[in-house]
């Protein structure tokens, strides 16, 4: 498989890290997780309950789009999991990057809402409806239901990228 980066998207308690750990372990790729990005500042406010607005996301998303930068310009391969809700963020991730997959976690509020009673994390469960309505589903992705187990997902990612791979020429 070429060098190659993998955003993982979704809204918070999709299981973004989880999956993308998981997956990067299996195809012994570099795995970064957008939330270890974030200023303090915007900890702060997502901590109190206030949406971020695109004004705080704007620094974070550069840095994390030199960070693709960085990895595809060394040929090394990234498993990054970042929310990118909407396209206007996927495509300033992005930017004329090639050989980029987006993979959607895509699951119902219930369920993520479950899942976030369940664990511990700075962006309050009350933020989900937030991220809900900000949301733009992605129209060029790998879209996985995150109902499955995590050993699942990562086979049928896994195998989507294999299917991608064989289609590009090197």
């Amino acid at each position: 498989m070429n060098p190659k980066i993998v955003l993982i998207m979704g809204v918070s308690g999709s299981g973004k890290s989880t999956i993308g750990k998981a997956l990067a372990e299996r195809l012994k790729w570099t795995f970064a997780d957008a939330d270890d990005y974030h200023t303090s500042s915007n900890r702060e406010k997502m901590a109190r309950g206030e949406p971020l607005n695109d004004t705080d996301r704007l620094p974070w998303l550069e840095q994390l789009h030199q960070l693709m930068v960085s990895h595809a310009r060394n040929q090394l391969c990234l498993v990054l999991a970042c929310s990118a809700l909407k396209h206007s963020y996927r495509e300033m991730l992005i930017g004329k990057l090639s050989n980029v997959t987006i993979i959607f976690l895509q699951g119902n509020q219930q369920i993520i809402t479950e899942r976030m009673r369940q664990r511990q994390h700075f962006m309050p469960i009350s933020q989900l409806e937030n991220q809900f309505q900000t949301l733009e589903p992605p129209k060029d992705a790998i879209i996985v239901d995150i109902g499955q187990p995590i050993e699942t997902i990562v086979l049928e990612i896994t195998e989507q990228l294999v299917q991608q791979s064989k289609k590009i020429p090197t």
